[in-house]
């Protein structure tokens, strides 16, 4: 894949670009199983690769520049002089989103709406949020503002924005009133009726709503849900749990081979967006509760078969390893987006061993892998 972003040194997100994507492959591969050396598991399987382009259904664009020339993209150093570069057109977007954004800035612009000033903390717009439902074309937009002052702007000039591409279907304001590194506030005020997405993977519907964890890769994402009701169905529990689950993504899958799922997310609207998908596929075995995983551990003195967990790069941290040890259910899956702090939980559980690993690229062009590993507690 050639970019000419990447090529011009305007931007160096994918670290791997100018590489050949089947080498991409062999060094993560590698690397891998260099760090997994120690603990290798019994079953290596092959990887899950990525589309090289349109890949990705999430845009994070950080509002730039003036109102009367705004640039969704990135501030770059060259030498001594700083240049504001566009990024709509990263090729790492479907062609229908990438024409989205090139009318967002432009849109921005006519409308009026000043970008934030970091430095001179003056300015309204922040960022621009888009997610793109692979299933359905539709789009998800939101503006992160720094106040309401701006909210009028969007406001009158959202219908011209919804004729040209009508597949914006759900649109909302975050306020984000703090001068720091932060995305997005607590507040979020919808401008259409409409409040959500939604995805089918598999032919399971997740709910996607504006601060709920979604995956990037939706290709690799459908493939990495079915891989794990693979393995759940042929390990057979009667019981299991998914801690950090998000929209639902695994526990949906997974309620179809097994008798029942418990679903445990800290955040109330992914749970609210779990609850929605199972009631529509009517599935009666599964519960989900918003609650922290680590307190909803401590909760139970018993514990199923297998406890699935899907935690943010951060891991699970010691308390919640510990804890796994501790309620020992026979079967630990583990779906990871950092494999350092991956190897550092498993390392934390020894009573554990790995059994199979099987990683896939949701990342394309960078060093990232999201991996995912059965462990099987030691007789």
């Amino acid at each position: 894949m050639q970019c000419d972003f990447f090529n011009q040194q305007q931007c160096r997100s994918c670290l791997n670009m100018g590489m050949p994507y089947a080498q991409q492959i062999a060094q993560k591969d590698q690397a891998l199983k260099s760090l997994f050396a120690q603990r290798m598991p019994e079953q290596w399987l092959e990887p899950v690769l990525s589309d090289e382009t349109g890949c990705r259904n999430k845009a994070k664009m950080v509002v730039l520049g003036a109102a009367h020339a705004p640039v969704l993209g990135a501030d770059v150093q060259t030498n001594d002089s700083n240049t504001l570069v566009s990024l709509t057109h990263c090729p790492l977007y479907p062609d229908d989103m990438q024409a989205l954004l090139a009318y967002l800035q432009d849109w921005i612009r006519v409308s009026g709406i000043p970008p934030y000033n970091k430095a001179k903390k003056k300015g309204e717009l922040k960022f621009v949020l888009l997610t793109r439902s692979q299933n359905s074309g539709e789009f998800m937009l939101r503006f992160v503002l720094r106040s309401r002052d701006a909210m009028g702007r969007i406001e009158q000039n959202l219908a011209r924005l919804q004729h040209a591409f009508p597949a914006v279907t759900v649109v909302s304001v975050n306020l984000q009133p703090v001068h720091m590194a932060r995305l997005e506030g607590d507040e979020e005020i919808f401008l259409t009726d409409n409040q959500h997405l939604v995805e089918r993977f598999n032919d399971v519907p997740l709910v996607v709503r504006p601060k709920s964890f979604f995956q990037t890769n939706p290709k690799v994402a459908e493939q990495l849900y079915a891989t794990a009701r693979d393995w759940v169905k042929e390990l057979a529990p009667e019981k299991m749990w998914d801690l950090f689950c998000g929209v639902g993504g695994f526990a949906l899958h997974c309620a179809s081979v097994t008798d029942a799922v418990t679903g445990i997310e800290i955040e109330p609207e992914a749970i609210a967006s779990a609850k929605r998908s199972a009631d529509e596929m009517g599935i009666t075995n599964l519960d989900f509760d918003a609650l922290d995983s680590a307190k909803f551990a401590l909760m139970h003195d018993s514990v199923p078969e297998l406890v699935l967990v899907n935690p943010p790069r951060r891991g699970l941290g010691k308390v919640l390893a510990e804890q796994l040890v501790e309620l020992a259910p026979r079967y630990v899956l583990y779906s990871s987006c950092n494999p350092q702090t991956l190897k550092s939980d498993i390392d934390a559980m020894p009573e554990y061993q790995p059994k199979r690993l099987q990683w896939f690229d949701m990342f394309p062009h960078t060093e990232h892998a999201e991996v995912m590993v059965l462990l099987e507690r030691n007789a």
